[in-house]
C-alpha cells in the first residue's frame, strides 16, 4: 500500500519477505505472509507459501467463515479433515469451507513447501 494509503498494483520478490512461525503452527512451521491488508492493502485475499520441517505442523483449527485452500508445491505429509487423515504430495489441491476442522503434518523425509490462499482476510463476520 503506497503512503497515502491508496492501494495499488505490486512487485515484491519472496526473499524480501521474512519466515513468520504463527500461533498455532510448531517445529518449525514457518510462513511468508505475501499478500495482505499490512503488506499489500489486500481486501479480499491472504496468499501465503508455508513450509514445514519434518515432524512440524498446524494444529487442528476450523474458520468460521474463510475458504482455503492448499496447493502443495513438494514434499507430503497428512492433511487431517474432520478427523480423517489422508496423504497429501506435490500437485495436490485442498480445498477447505468454513466451519470443517483441518490441521497439516509433515510426516515426510524432507520439507513440505505449499501456498495456502484465504478468503476472506479476516474470519470474523462483516459488519452489516
Amino acid at each position: 500500500m503506497s503512503k497515502t494509503g491508496k492501494r495499488e498494483p505490486s512487485i515484491r520478490n519472496i526473499a524480501e519477505v521474512p519466515w513468520d512461525e504463527l500461533p498455532g503452527h510448531f517445529g518449525g512451521a514457518l510462513s511468508k505472509l505475501l499478500v495482505r491488508p499490512e503488506t499489500t492493502g489486500s481486501r479480499h485475499v491472504d496468499h501465503r507459501i508455508s513450509t514445514y520441517a519434518p515432524k512440524a505442523y498446524v494444529a487442528p483449527h476450523t474458520h468460521k467463515i474463510q475458504e482455503q485452500v492448499y496447493h502443495v508445491l513438494a514434499g507430503q505429509g497428512l492433511m487431517e479433515i474432520d478427523g480423517k487423515r489422508q496423504v497429501v504430495r506435490e500437485h495436490d489441491v485442498i480445498f477447505i469451507p468454513p466451519g470443517v476442522e483441518h490441521a497439516l503434518y509433515n510426516t515426510g523425509l524432507t520439507p513440505l513447501t505449499f501456498i495456502v490462499v484465504t478468503t476472506p482476510v479476516s474470519d470474523e463476520a462483516p459488519i452489516s
